[in-house]
């Protein structure tokens, strides 16, 4: 058959990664689930080692084709399927927002009528969760410099701020990871600590996924991947990291701050 193209679109090649990434997704599912019942992290471990191989394959390739086959078309329609997915993750965190509600505005007897429910000793708001917000709010400004540099075709200076944003969502991991080790809750301790580490923990891990985009999108401007005119993996990485700042904001005020203070 002849390969010449009469149309503008990318018809995608046989790959492995769609059924990999499907294995991946579910050995993590049963892998916390045998974990958190006290049978061992290995099927865990080894959902994330897969997810990671996942991530560097599927990435890799379309790393590969964006070079020749993503044409004006294509990159017009990763548009619109990228503000499609964050939106579907959007719808995913507010059925974490309607739990953490439905609970505390209608606390029952099992909670004592009250929120908190008794015996919960909730984390001071504007004590490590408020230095998140710092780092998380430092990063959007951050990621937003480099797109600028990007636009002003100035590639060093985009790679500095690139970087300072990769280092802060580290550094905000390193923070969550310090104060879930403080925390005075267990996760089993009742609806409380359910809904706040299903929130904030989700959070976290949109907060590594967004550290992995970014970091891919450093090294492919070093690599010399994206021009003014051609860059929406590194906007795609932006929109992204945007959107789990703002999350991060209605996580602060209504489970940290709000909910503490209720």
């Amino acid at each position: 058959m002849s390969k010449v193209r009469n149309h503008p679109y990318h018809i995608l090649e046989p790959s492995p990664w769609p059924a990999i990434g499907a294995m991946a997704a579910f050995l993590l599912v049963l892998g916390t689930i045998l974990l958190v019942r006290k049978h061992g992290s290995i099927v865990l471990f080894t959902g994330i080692g897969l997810f990671l191989f996942t991530l560097w394959g599927w990435w890799r390739d379309v790393i590969k084709e964006s070079k020749s086959e993503h044409t004006s078309q294509v990159r017009h329609g990763f548009r619109y399927g990228m503000a499609l997915f964050i939106a579907s993750e959007a719808m995913f965190f507010a059925a974490f927002f309607w739990a953490y509600f439905n609970a505390s505005l209608s606390p029952n007897e099992a909670m004592g009528y009250v929120w908190p429910p008794k015996g919960v000793h909730t984390l001071d708001p504007f004590d490590l969760p408020y230095l998140n917000t710092l780092i998380l709010l430092l990063s959007g400004t951050t990621i937003t410099w480099a797109h600028h540099s990007l636009l002003e075709g100035d590639y060093e200076d985009m790679k500095q701020k690139l970087l300072l944003t990769i280092l802060a969502g580290v550094a905000f991991l390193g923070v969550q990871a310090y104060e879930y080790s403080h925390a005075a809750f267990a996760f089993k301790g009742g609806i409380y600590p359910s809904t706040f580490y299903m929130a904030t923990g989700f959070h976290g891990f949109h907060v590594f996924v967004g550290v992995l985009f970014l970091t891919v999108s450093y090294f492919r401007t070093r690599w010399g991947h994206f021009t003014v005119e051609d860059h929406f993996g590194f906007e795609a990485a932006a929109w992204y990291w945007h959107f789990v700042d703002v999350v991060w904001i209605f996580l602060f005020v209504s489970v940290y701050w709000w909910g503490s203070a209720a």
